[in-house]
């Protein structure tokens, strides 16, 4: 995005600068601006609650547990820059009641850009954006772990993905100054596309009419889930079955060997348990000992699966997860945490926490190479990102570069996962200013 660009040595000492995958603004003053807008926007049109908020409101206030930690999240966050919206002390974001408001709100409109001043973001989370501070205290800690909040998130979120399947969340899809297709909205998404390589023009890149209203999207999510146009993305080397194709266009978060059936994914290290992984599943006890690689999804960048291999479907499934639980050494409830601060990075920054925590989707297959033998696909959602759409069935034989599923409403992370004994080779390092183009070669097998 445009406004990575910047340099530290250039911004206050409040504001921040790294936002995994772009999901929120790099610059957190951005993220303020826009929260104070949305705060605005709702205080100044006020509406009946919809009744998925309404039921939220009820289920807060009729249950003293989760009434005790929605009333102390807020209480919990620091008066101190950044956490203030002003040099008082007031919060941006006073309680339970406030907070619901805003949701009310987000629930008819789809993400957009804050195009105020020179602090331009897209805000891809915004319903992540209005939790980021009482997520990192200890009462949202353990608010966004109990399965009666996630229940009613998840009906608030499918509620919003009707909104963002329909005609009319396509208002944003336009040239306005805070459009997606505004001179910075369509210059970053195909910056991001071309991966520094090309200067292909969005409409070259993805099917599209940009003669028609909206480019022709339905909707925008059908936006969102837009598909590359043929030889953009090619499989590589289609016909070496020791190749092993990227699964998604991503960045490296990490790899490692020899990983546990079971460790303590919540501390800082964030180390892979596969048991809790695969949602405790018969099958991961076969992966103990073995590889995963790690990726996370742009906030701009295509969002569709792809088969790693090429082999057999043997199983699918979806684990319903948390939504907005970020690990506990992110935030100042943590022993540890000797600045007492809340990191602004939020659940991006646990990207292996969310592996074992978030909705995700599991594809195994049976590769047709007898190296690779069974492997495991994990799409992982965040935060609202949480419709993982497994569009393969058990016992199809998929070709690699093949379509297997896709993230509604954007994307999060991926990982890939081989048995013990299985020599993969060759991933990328992470930390790489480029994603990794789909379909292109990210491993080998030897």
């Amino acid at each position: 995005m445009s406004n990575q660009s910047a340099k530290d040595g250039d911004l206050p000492k409040d504001a921040h600068m790294h936002r995994v995958g772009g999901w929120l603004p790099s610059d957190h003053r951005a993220h303020k601006d826009w929260l104070s807008g949305k705060i605005e926007q709702a205080e100044n049109d006020p509406r009946p609650l919809h009744p998925v908020i309404q039921e939220f409101q009820d289920l807060i206030e009729s249950n003293t547990r989760i009434f005790m930690l929605f009333s102390s999240m807020f209480q919990e966050i620091p008066s101190k820059k950044p956490y203030a919206n002003d040099p008082t002390g007031h919060k941006q974001i006073h309680d339970y009641p406030h907070m619901l408001q805003l949701f009310n709100h987000l629930l008819t409109e789809a993400p957009s850009w804050n195009d105020k001043s020179h602090r331009v973001g897209m805000v891809g989370l915004p319903i992540n954006a209005v939790l980021d501070w009482p997520m990192g205290t200890p009462s949202g800690w353990a608010a966004f772990l109990d399965p009666d909040v996630n229940k009613i998130i998840k009906k608030m979120l499918n509620a919003w993905g009707e909104f963002l399947s329909s005609p009319d969340s396509r208002a944003g899809l336009d040239n306005s100054s805070s459009g997606w297709f505004s001179e910075t909205g369509v210059s970053d998404l195909a910056s991001v596309a071309n991966l520094g390589k090309s200067s292909h023009k969005f409409e070259d890149l993805f099917h599209c009419d940009p003669s028609q209203p909206y480019h022709g999207f339905k909707s925008w999510d059908d936006f969102f889930t837009r598909h590359f146009k043929e030889g953009i993305r090619p499989v590589a080397s289609p016909d070496n079955d020791d190749v092993i194709a990227n699964a998604c266009e991503s960045t490296t978060y990490n790899y490692t060997y020899d990983v546990k059936f079971r460790d303590q994914f919540w501390v800082k290290g964030q180390p892979y348990s596969v048991f809790d992984m695969l949602g405790q599943d018969e099958l991961a006890e076969q992966f103990t000992g073995g590889t995963i690689y790690q990726a996370f999804l742009s906030a701009l960048s295509y969002h569709r699966w792809h088969a790693p291999v090429r082999g057999t479907v043997k199983k699918t499934y979806v684990i319903d997860g948390t939504y907005y639980s970020e690990p506990l050494f992110e935030g100042i409830g943590d022993p540890n945490n000797e600045t007492r601060e809340i990191d602004m990075g939020g659940e991006t920054t646990g990207q292996g926490y969310i592996t074992h925590t978030a909705t995700r989707a599991v594809i195994f297959i049976e590769a047709d190479n007898p190296k690779i033998g069974l492997m495991a696909f994990m799409g992982v959602g965040m935060s609202e990102v949480s419709t993982c759409d497994i569009t393969v069935k058990e016992g199809q034989h998929i070709d690699k570069g093949d379509e297997i599923g896709m993230f509604h409403f954007g994307g999060s992370t991926h990982c890939l996962m081989f048995r013990k004994g299985v020599n993969v080779k060759g991933f990328p390092e992470p930390g790489g200013v480029y994603n990794v183009p789909v379909r292109s070669q990210v491993a080998n097998v030897e």
